[in-house]
């Protein structure tokens, strides 16, 4: 299985990069095959979408893959990573209640229309055979459960943005309370996260 590993945080030891880590290191336990694709958007950004971009998306050709220039190859490339990808792995941050900037222009470059998905009468629809998707988010706060004090436009944007395409196996699994819990209350919530993602792998990856 090739697993496509994205990580969003600007920085290097985050509790998002080493939760994402944890999990494909799980994914690819007694897969002598597992190959891993690895798009670091923390450490390599890519370019936010640009006027020739969004001119040339608007075109009726825009679905030709690598016929309108660097910008457009770069949304087919990003496009063909996650087509070979047999489960994705995202490690992100929450930033200001939702994802950060970097997540989104990634975003931004594998919604294509005619591509990635058409428009309907009754929506969108994605073209994208669908495949498990874990998120790895760290937060400084907490958005979910009986201490939850903050919004969350995190998860619904993601549920949205990635159905659109066909993508609607995802699963969440949200380190909360970083910036206030101690060390060893951030590795025990850790670890029963990775516990939870071994039931998620007998219901997903196993059933493939």
């Amino acid at each position: 299985m090739n697993i496509l590993h994205i990580d969003c945080s600007p920085r290097m030891q985050s509790h998002s990069r080493s939760l994402s880590s944890a999990i494909v290191d799980r994914l690819l336990t007694g897969d002598r095959d597992g190959s891993v694709t690895r798009r670091d958007l923390g450490r390599n950004p890519i370019p936010h979408a640009d006027a020739h971009y969004a001119t040339t998306l608007a075109s009726t050709a825009a679905h030709a893959a690598g016929s309108q220039g660097d910008a457009m190859r770069l949304s087919e490339q990003l496009i063909q990573e996650l087509e070979a990808a047999g489960s994705v792995v995202i490690g992100t941050p929450m930033n200001n209640f939702t994802v950060p900037s970097v997540l989104k222009a990634w975003i931004d470059r594998i919604l294509r229309v005619r591509r990635t998905f058409v428009s309907t009468p009754n929506g969108k629809v994605g073209l994208l055979r669908d495949r498990p998707v874990f998120v790895a988010i760290a937060s400084g706060g907490f958005f979910s459960g009986d201490a939850a004090n903050q919004p969350d436009f995190l998860t619904p944007y993601l549920t949205a943005a990635l159905g659109c395409v066909g993508l609607k196996t995802l699963h969440f699994l949200p380190l909360q309370g970083t910036a206030s819990r101690d060390q060893q209350a951030v590795a025990t919530a850790r670890s029963t996260l990775l516990a939870t993602l071994e039931t998620l792998e007998t219901h997903t990856i196993g059933a493939e």
